[in-house]
């Protein structure tokens, strides 16, 4: 009923669009695309949207005879990343140009349905040299640079994935584009003891913070930048003491915080027939962009429950390169290492948080081909991932005594843009 009555509402605003199109300085432009993917995995898989969001195997798990649990094959067919769009430009406003943007696809859960959700949705001020961007979009980590593959995952967790609220600064020059951003979170949250929950980061009181630049010069880009977060955890903890021979649990409020910062580093080069681009990063607790990492309490206050944290460290790197307009074929390859943290683990329960903490290093290779029109895109990829789980040293935050899971998924697409 709920993703019913959005489609009416939202249905029925582009069709009133011609109603408002002669108001004086106003443009509409409504836009979009049918989209269907049909494929098919050899085991099962750390997804989400319902498995269309493909990042890494599952470690396997025996039964009683022996056999991975995990080891299946499994495949379906998704009609819901289907999008819908709508920009608008507007007056000038304190002499910048000003525009709108809002983005949906039905790629949003509910316990037992799929429904609308906001992709983005933002106000855009933009003058001869600056702008500024209040709203929902990708964010900086995933930037200017990102993978063209087949997968609606888009090169993740090798790349950075995220759309979150946000405001934006940057500043544009001939040759290079500066950019600031303070972040908050929505559907893309961090982890910690409730599991993902955006109260770690409102808790804080701080914004994720972002800067970097861009230099670019005719095809070619180049760009650096690094990114803050901090997180409190929890704001109260219980303990259980030894009051008069009985055991006794008491709550406490207490004021733990976790901040960490991350760098990226990227370059891109585009010609009119081939495309070439890579990215790496190197992350603290950046689980948050469907990247492998998070972190771990170093000790705990038997007093209060008061908890210390250290973040894992992971480095990331992907390359790619795509060739042709109408018969398009490409190929991507990720790299993903665990580098442990920088303090030791304390062994208590409930005491790391985060994804593929018990992996030590992830490899993918995927090619693609696809058959490309201006309104049509239809294609197929191969991706083969393998993840490298094992124990993981509590010294240290590392994994050792690993073994090797492998998926492949095969997808086909089919795109309908209007």
């Amino acid at each position: 009923m709920i993703m019913k009555r959005g489609l009416l509402l939202f249905f029925s605003a582009a069709f009133c669009i011609p109603a408002f199109t002669q108001r004086k300085n106003f443009t509409y432009n409504f836009y979009g695309f049918v989209r269907a993917d049909l494929f098919y995995d050899t085991r099962n898989n750390e997804t989400t949207v319902s498995d269309n969001f493909y990042l890494f195997p599952k470690n396997t798990v025996y039964d009683a005879d022996g056999k991975d649990l995990n080891a299946k094959p499994s495949g379906s067919f998704y009609t819901f990343c289907t999008r819908l769009g709508l920009d608008v430009t507007g007056p000038r406003i304190w002499g910048a140009e000003t525009s709108a943007k809002i983005e949906t696809d039905f790629g949003g859960f509910s316990s037992s349905t799929t429904m609308l959700r906001i992709r983005q949705a933002y106000i855009n001020l933009a003058w001869s040299h600056s702008s500024l961007l209040i709203g929902q979009t990708w964010h900086p980590l995933f930037g200017e640079v990102s993978p063209t593959v087949l997968n609606l995952s888009t090169g993740a967790p090798f790349q950075p994935f995220n759309r979150s609220p946000q405001l934006r600064y940057r500043y544009n020059h001939t040759y290079f584009t500066a950019t600031a951003s303070a972040i908050y979170q929505l559907i893309y949250q961090s982890t910690g003891p409730k599991g993902k929950n955006a109260e770690y980061l409102k808790n804080g009181m701080i914004p994720e913070l972002f800067a970097g630049i861009d230099f670019h010069k005719n095809k070619f880009l180049a760009g650096v930048g690094v990114e803050m977060i901090s997180l409190k955890p929890r704001t109260e903890a219980t303990v259980t003491q030894n009051v008069g021979g009985e055991e006794v649990s008491k709550t406490f409020k207490v004021n733990e915080r976790i901040t960490t910062t991350s760098f990226v580093a990227q370059i891109k080069y585009t010609e009119s027939k081939y495309r070439l681009a890579a990215k790496t990063v190197y992350g603290k607790n950046l689980c948050h962009l469907s990247v492998p990492g998070g972190y771990g309490v170093t000790s705990e206050d038997p007093t209060n429950g008061s908890r210390k944290y250290t973040p894992y460290r992971t480095s990331s790197t992907w390359v790619n390169a795509v060739y042709g307009t109408k018969y398009q074929v490409g190929i991507y390859g990720g790299y993903a290492k665990n580098l442990g943290t920088s303090q030791s683990l304390a062994n208590v329960d409930n005491g790391r948080y985060g994804s593929a903490l018990d992996v030590d290093q992830m490899v993918c290779g995927a090619a693609h081909f696809a058959y490309v029109l201006p309104h049509w895109k239809a294609g197929i990829e191969l991706n083969c991932t393998t993840a490298y789980y094992g124990d993981i040293n509590m010294s240290t935050g590392r994994v050792g005594n690993t073994h090797a899971v492998t998926n492949l998924r095969i997808l086909g697409l089919a795109i309908y843009y209007f």
